[in-house]
């Protein structure tokens, strides 16, 4: 019998620690863009920083003393480089003190390429910033400009090129299917993403949430959301690319926060859509690979880990598998870390 092709999942190992979230809500924003929604997504409208500071540091002490962690801590929701002083130094230097008793091990932010100056950078780095994730959304002009960023695709390359620079890790957000969307955009979004090799990604296709100037101008009918199908589908192109230039995608869509759920009023939301789309991407590593091993297969062994991912929700993609000449009887999970094609 012939050698069986035996290969890995190309998606980069999960970070080791979890992250703590801790949410600024258009703090250091300069405006609200068209789509934003922080407010239902943390259930705050805005951010008062003395008290979340304060409720930082008492939870942070609790932990401690419950045996928790380690944890990243991370400073998500609005501009966290434009916060105004002592903002930035109170956080960081809180952080560092909970990282000298080991309960943080690493923090991050997240804030706009067009407030990324270097010596902002450095400040945050010396204070013990470790990653810095940018809300790039696209780096196509027309896009950022329909979107009412307030940038364009230079300001967004050079917001990365900057961090990576300060020696500071970087993330990449994108936000597939803005206003402006066009055939094609949000792959070669993903492929210039890719090739900055950023620690992290996420993709948040673009909803529409009851009290934005996008829900304003969906009900106007000047904006067309993505389906869920192509999203799913998008996302699912998009994952190979970044996983083979080492990327750990960390989100895929929204997660279902604060008072979320109950606004979106269209686009591609369903609770499910990350999982569909990771099927899917496996899928089509799975298909390259009966194609490279150059005759039908025989069976498939898989990682158990990926025994709830392989054949899709509710088994969505059993004909797929079927078709490849792999139906469930000829495909078995076991405990061991690759694919093995026979």
């Amino acid at each position: 019998m012939p050698e069986p092709l035996v290969f890995a999942h190309p998606e980069p190992a999960p970070a080791p620690t979890r992250i703590w979230p801790v949410f600024l809500p258009f703090a250091g924003c300069p405006h609200r863009c068209l789509f934003c929604a922080q407010d239902r997504q943390t259930g705050r409208d805005r951010a008062v920083l003395a008290p979340i500071l304060a409720d930082l540091e008492r939870d942070l002490d609790a932990a401690l003393a419950g045996g928790r962690g380690p944890y990243e801590l991370a400073f998500y929701g609005g501009t966290f480089t434009a916060l105004p002083a002592p903002w930035p130094e109170a956080f960081l230097a809180l952080a560092a003190r909970f990282r000298e008793r080991g309960l943080v091990t690493r923090v991050r932010c997240s804030t706009r390429p067009d407030r990324t100056e270097p010596a902002v950078l450095d400040r945050c780095r010396a204070l013990g910033l470790d990653l810095v994730e940018l809300g790039i959304q696209s780096f196509d002009d027309a896009a950022l400009a329909a979107s009412g960023r307030g940038y364009g695709g230079g300001a967004a390359r050079r917001g990365c090129a900057r961090v990576v620079e300060s020696g500071l890790a970087l993330g990449v957000q994108l936000l597939p299917g803005l206003p402006g969307d066009r055939e094609g955009l949000f792959q070669a979004d993903v492929r210039e993403a890719a090739a900055l090799h950023p620690e992290t990604a996420r993709l948040y296709p673009c909803l529409v949430i009851e009290g934005t100037d996008l829900a304003r101008a969906w009900r106007r009918g000047e904006y067309v959301p993505w389906a869920v199908d192509r999203a799913r589908d998008e996302l699912a192109r998009a994952l190979p690319v970044l996983w083979g230039h080492g990327v750990r995608v960390i989100r895929l869509g929204l997660a279902p926060e604060g008072t979320l759920t109950d606004a979106v009023l269209a686009g591609p939301w369903h609770p499910a859509l990350g999982q569909t789309a990771r099927s899917l991407a496996l899928l089509s590593i799975i298909r390259r690979k009966v194609a490279e091993l150059g005759r039908g297969p025989v069976s498939l062994t898989a990682p158990r880990r990926y025994q709830g991912e392989l054949f899709g929700q509710a088994n969505e993609l059993a004909p797929a598998y079927a078709a490849l000449g792999l139906p469930r009887t000829r495909v078995r999970f076991a405990d061991t870390a690759v694919f093995s094609l026979a």
